[in-house]
């Protein structure tokens, strides 16, 4: 596994989050969690009552009135401390990423040194082997080797050129072979560095539509257990049972949903940062939640679900035509092709290129016009194309074409590979396969996604035929065959208007459109500039496969939050029947059959459930934080784990703990 922390991240200072916890103990909480505002209110009138103890010379109650409000401070810096401890990573991350942008100088095109700073969009600067990128551009003239490893952590050196895809060249990188001249295309302050740290600092991270439901909802229930405090007075009356200031506090602090209040921040920040592990730089917590409710994955099929180079795999010499004729013949048609297709040739013919003895060759380069290649020499023009195009040539001078071959054709389309046809001075002499290798594993992946209730769709440029047996070999859901831009984007669009939420990869100017119109949108760090504008996520490995790690992350996000709001729901029930049936015992036997854990006194019972609901926060912190491990299994079988596990877990949990922290509390009362 890669060591990518060596690179991108720093430990967080735990120091450095209690500092910020303690920072954020102020009012403007009320607009981040209302939950945690009305601990701090409680807080707040726990310390008056207690300063109140003493001006009125109620020494005894002051060292109980005291305790409750040390320990309701406490819940608020443990609350606090778990969205300060997700920040400060973020943080951390931020300032290793700003030693990548230092200040570097910038060659022009025109002989002048500047510094990075200095370089505005539009200019044009020359890097050598050695050379520090100074910022974000698109290479304009030349090739070069560049070493992303201080923005990916990736130690393999990648190929960087002028023209097509891969001339997005990214600031802080460096060049280790060549020179290469780069247009600047982005400004003083808006490079893709800049926008990465200003994305891990979080500092404006914006709440996700689930979690301002989640926020709603906790609101609502701090709103029902006010009441639910407010009208124990009249009974406490009726009962002729006298409930403190402290009492009432603390009831209501231990009954709203303090757990999830105080880490609901955090899993958010988490999950992003979960993200950025995995090397994927987010735009916002919305996109690393709303992976996780995707309910349509469009998956490119080259390089992501099959490997991305074709190779030989068969030999199909015409019927009469000698074998080693062909082999000939297609070993020396590939002599000057450096693509992988055209050295998985030779490699599959399996002789030495230098045995066959030719005169004064001339090869032809494959060009998008002809859409073949080959080589003259002495007499002989040899000639491996598409089946069209060495159709054309051949007719063109009178020759047939074989039915044979045709029906060769079809039948190497129909398995899902790809046929090159071979001629030797306009006669077809046969035809070779080439076949897309499915990724190992693939398959697999895909079936978990199924699980998860995702449906996954291919994105090809081959022909329906080949398409849908690469779909079903691969184990996809549907496929689109022949794909153009527009295609893409308009299947998305269908799925929306659905109801459905879509997420695609892509790293061409072309997938631009799709990646801006879905609602998950992974650009790859080596693609163009348009398509991580485009997109809401930039995936600093360029792994195409990558999109199915960050659904998972979505998920695990989810999940994480609904298994802790279960935790803390359940409680809320069991610090309930804690503390009513301790307050009001005396005066009620009737309630002793509530009396399940049967507390020392009513003092003890408060205190214990206090001190419970304070360290229960820093305890769930490494959870919310790690996240609950994610299995693909279905919705309906997810919630009934969920509630075996965190349901039930919260409710004897506090059962346990609070009558162990009353056993100690009691020896001090």
């Amino acid at each position: 596994m890669k060591n990518k922390q060596t690179s991108l991240f720093q430990k967080t200072h735990v120091i450095t989050a209690l500092k910020e916890a303690f920072m954020k103990l102020n009012p403007k909480i009320l607009f981040r969690n209302p939950v945690m505002f009305t601990v701090e209110i409680g807080t707040l009138i726990m310390l008056i009552v207690s300063l109140l103890s003493i001006s009125n010379g109620t020494q005894s109650s002051f060292g109980y009135n005291f305790s409750v409000f040390i320990l309701l401070f406490l819940t608020l810096l443990f609350a606090n401390f778990a969205e300060a401890l997700a920040e400060a990573r973020g943080k951390a991350q931020a300032d290793s990423l700003r030693k990548t942008r230092e200040e570097t100088p910038a060659k022009l095109a025109d002989g002048r040194e500047i510094l990075s700073s200095q370089l505005k969009k539009g200019d044009i600067f020359v890097c050598e082997t050695g050379d520090i990128i100074p910022s974000d551009g698109e290479i304009v003239e030349g090739l070069a080797t560049i070493d992303e490893s201080a923005i990916t952590g990736e130690s393999a050196p990648v190929i960087r050129e002028a023209g097509g895809d891969k001339s997005s060249v990214t600031g802080g990188t460096k060049v280790l072979s060549d020179q290469i001249k780069v247009e600047v295309t982005a400004e003083p302050g808006e490079s893709f560095l800049d926008k990465m740290i200003a994305l891990v600092e979080g500092a404006s991270r914006q709440k996700t539509p689930n979690e301002i439901a989640l926020t709603i909802l906790l609101a609502g229930f701090t709103l029902v257990f006010i009441i639910v405090c407010v009208t124990l007075k009249p009974f406490a009356d009726y009962a002729n049972t006298p409930i403190t200031v402290a009492a009432y506090i603390s009831l209501f602090v231990c009954l709203i949903p303090t757990t999830i209040g105080g880490l609901l921040s955090a899993i958010g920040i988490a999950g992003m940062d979960r993200a950025l592990r995995a090397n994927v730089i987010t735009k916002s917590g919305k996109a690393v939640e709303t992976a996780g409710d995707v309910d349509v994955l469009l998956l490119d099929k080259t390089g992501t679900i099959t490997i991305g180079n074709r190779k030989a795999t068969h030999f199909y010499p015409l019927h009469g035509i000698d074998e080693n004729r062909f082999i000939r013949a297609v070993v020396l048609s590939s002599l000057s092709d450096e693509t992988p297709e055209g050295k998985s040739i030779i490699e599959l013919a399996d002789v030495n290129p230098a045995s066959y003895t030719i005169n004064n060759p001339r090869f032809i380069k494959f060009t998008a016009e002809t859409r073949c290649s080959g080589i003259d020499f002495d007499e002989t023009r040899i000639r491996k194309g598409a089946s069209d195009s060495i159709k054309s040539l051949c007719t063109q001078v009178g020759n047939s074409f074989p039915t044979e071959t045709e029906e060769l054709v079809r039948k190497i389309s129909g398995n899902g590979g790809t046929p090159l046809v071979v001629s030797e001075n306009e006669q077809v002499i046969g035809v070779i396969e080439l076949q897309d290798i499915i990724k190992p594993g693939i398959r697999e992946r895909f079936e978990r996604l199924r699980k998860m209730g995702i449906k996954t769709v291919m994105v090809t440029g081959d022909n329906p035929l080949t398409a849908q047996f690469i779909a079903e070999k691969a184990g996809v859901d549907d496929f689109i065959a022949e794909a153009k831009p527009e295609d893409k984007m308009n299947y998305i669009k269908k799925e929306q208007a659905e109801g459905r939420l879509v997420a695609m990869m892509g790293d061409g100017t072309n997938d631009a459109p799709a990646l801006a119109q879905a609602d998950v949108g992974v650009a790859m760090n080596s693609g163009t500039q348009a398509a991580k504008e485009a997109a809401n996520m930039v995936d600093l490995d360029n792994d195409p496969t990558k999109l199915i790690e960050v659904v998972e992350i979505g998920k695990q996000l989810l999940m994480t939050r609904g298994t802790l709001t279960t935790f803390s729901i359940a409680n809320d029930v069991a610090k309930y029947f804690a503390i009513i049936p301790a307050l009001f015992i005396t005066a009620i036997p009737a309630l002793q059959g509530l009396n399940i854990m049967h507390l020392s006194s009513p003092e003890s019972a408060v205190l214990s459930a206090v001190i419970f609901n304070a360290i229960i926060i820093p305890l769930l912190i490494p959870l919310a934080l790690k996240g609950v491990a994610y299995k693909p299994i279905g919705a309906s079988a997810l919630l009934r784990r969920n509630l075996f596990i965190y349901g039930l877990g919260g409710i004897v949990v506090p059962f346990i703990g609070i009558k162990l922290i009353d056993l100690v509390v009691s020896l001090f009362i």
